[in-house]
Formats: structure tokens, C-alpha cells, sequence
């Protein structure tokens, strides 16, 4: 084992010490841990990592689904898609959103008509 020499700013080397004595373990024996337990987390590709994270917390949902669900919370009476994504889930709209959305596309409507007038 290789013996090294560290600058640590003073409050550090408080802080190690409290914790070295709360184990019961040397200064040296803690940062040995703390190194190796960096060493397992750096050397991990954090996409490896993330990958499977919810099914390892036993968290089981279909993504098609989530995808849609997050899709239709976010769609806006407005929005181009709106009727493509109300029929995916119709269970996320209201006929608040369906009434908000005839208000939408009738002045949409009107708004073109002036400006075709305006061209004319």
C-alpha cells in the first residue's frame, strides 16, 4: 500500500475526524472507504446506471403508456395535436379542454376570415 501526502482545508480534516471517531476507525482507514466507495460509483457509465432504475425500486409501469399520459398533460386545447392526443387518452381531457378548444378554432376561424377579407 502506497502512503500519500494531502492538503485538506482544516475543516475537512475536523469533519474527518469526527466521523473517524464515531466509527472507531483511523483518519486513514475512513478515507480508504470513501475512496473506494468513489471509486465504485465514478466508474459506473450513468447511463448503465439509470438504466432499469424504476424496475430495480419496484416501480412497474408500461412506457407507452407513461409516455402518453405525460403527453396529454401537457397538451393544450390550442395545440395542433389536440384531438390526435384526446383520442389516445381521453381520460386526461375534460369538457373544460373541449369546450376551451371549440372557443380556440372558432376564433382561429374568424381570425383567417378577416384576413382573407384584408387580402381581398
Amino acid at each position: 500500500m502506497a502512503r500519500i501526502l494531502a492538503d485538506l482545508p482544516d475543516e475537512d480534516v475536523k469533519w474527518l475526524d469526527q466521523i473517524a471517531a464515531e466509527q472507531r476507525k483511523s483518519r486513514a482507514s475512513v478515507l480508504r472507504e470513501a475512496v473506494a466507495a468513489y471509486r465504485e460509483e465514478a466508474g459506473k457509465d450513468w447511463l448503465e446506471a439509470g438504466f432499469g432504475l424504476w424496475a430495480r425500486h419496484g416501480v412497474a409501469i408500461d412506457a407507452a403508456a407513461y409516455e402518453r399520459q405525460r403527453r396529454a398533460e401537457w397538451t393544450r386545447p390550442w395545440d395542433d395535436d389536440y384531438e390526435e392526443v384526446r383520442a389516445e387518452s381521453p381520460e386526461m381531457f375534460t369538457p373544460e379542454d373541449d369546450r376551451e378548444r371549440a372557443h380556440f378554432l372558432a376564433l382561429a376561424k374568424k381570425a383567417a376570415a378577416r384576413k382573407r377579407k384584408r387580402a381581398a
